[in-house]
């Protein structure tokens, strides 16, 4: 068995932030207004690993509204001198559709400081796509870096607190939670 992080605690004794009904609620929601904005055809870039859970549901959701987007993903790391700051950005994992002439809705897990949407968003546009949206399951707007990062999508609006679950992560763990929850 591996060690465990500092602060490591039983998945099942998490604390519940949003309930798996709360998220499925929300998703609709999400999916309803991205269809009356975008239409029905367009291109999502899922930027990983967070955003594995939420971009499925959405991408499910979206078919029920009657969308049919196609999918792609991109897994961007930040690097700094410590965990809260970002000096560069990298591509760990590129698409491998074009988004020339497209319109393209980026989906990520969490809105912090901007900086990995903004970049994702200013490469997608030096590649060619037509338009960039973004939607977030989560936005926590006192931490914004980057200027003139928004979301056009947000799910929830929250304080700034350590999330887990639904796909994210605390080294590595609590991303099966079918909830997202808080460690602080």
């Amino acid at each position: 068995m591996t060690d465990k992080p500092e602060g490591y605690i039983p998945p099942h004794q998490v604390p519940i932030l949003y309930s798996v009904e709360e998220i499925g609620r929300t998703i609709h929601r999400l999916a309803i207004e991205i269809k009356e904005k975008l239409g029905e055809d367009f291109m999502i870039v899922a930027l990983l690993k967070g955003s594995f859970v939420f971009s499925a549901d959405l991408v499910r959701a979206l078919h029920a509204v009657g969308c049919a987007p196609q999918i792609d993903f991109m897994t961007l790391a930040s690097y700094g001198k410590n965990k809260t700051g970002a000096d560069n950005i990298t591509i760990q994992r590129d698409l491998s559709e074009e988004v020339s002439g497209k319109q393209v809705l980026i989906v990520d897990d969490i809105l912090e400081s901007g900086r990995t949407l903004q970049y994702a968003r200013n490469l997608l546009l030096e590649r060619g796509a037509t338009e960039t949206q973004i939607c977030v399951l989560m936005e926590k707007p006192g931490k914004r870096v980057a200027e003139g990062v928004d979301a056009d999508y947000v799910g929830f609006v929250i304080p700034d607190r350590f999330v887990v679950g639904y796909g994210l992560d605390y080294a590595n763990y609590y991303r099966e939670l079918p909830f997202i929850g808080a460690l602080d």
